[in-house]
């Protein structure tokens, strides 16, 4: 884990502005763009690169999600922009200091569940939102660590010659 620092936190202002700008910009719903934002090409090269954000306008990045994807006017619920602001800087948050990647994390916790903890936790600090999150998902039980981990071991005991 680190700690936050200011390109993470710049990394967070950036995805807030993006998720903010999607609701204006897309047709299909906020949980569907999030969706479709957590598990794209861009949000992979922010996660392994951090600064190819600088260089790309939020209006950009939304056209290259929707060029991998397709247009789409699936889905008709908008968050409100307050909303879509704190998932955005709450999910790159996470992302940024622990080391997991937005796919991760979208496992761990839907769009849908953020919005419904955004009146509780909003304003709190993102650490301590994401601590809570985490005790009311069992986020441990998502620990990729553990779970590569894991498989590495079980791996090395499959390929083991048997006992005699």
């Amino acid at each position: 884990m680190k700690t936050i620092d200011s390109m993470g936190l710049k990394m967070c202002r950036y995805q807030a502005a993006l998720f903010t700008r999607s609701i204006d910009e897309t047709e299909c719903s906020s949980g569907v763009f999030i969706r479709r934002f957590m598990n794209s090409e861009l949000a992979q090269r922010i996660d392994n690169s951090g600064g190819v954000f600088d260089s790309l306008d939020v209006s950009d990045a939304i056209n290259e999600i929707e060029t991998q994807y397709g247009k789409c006017a699936y889905g008709k619920e908008k968050y409100s922009p307050d909303e879509m602001h704190w998932i955005g800087y709450l999910y790159r948050y996470w992302a940024y200091f622990s080391g997991m990647s937005s796919k991760q994390i979208y496992k761990i916790v839907k769009p849908g569940k953020l919005k419904q903890l955004y009146y509780p936790y909003h304003s709190l600090d993102p650490m301590q939102a994401i601590e809570r999150i985490k005790e009311e998902t069992d986020a441990a039980a998502f620990d990729f660590g553990n779970i590569e981990r894991g498989v590495e071991i079980l791996r090395k005991i499959r390929n083991r010659p048997p006992h005699r």
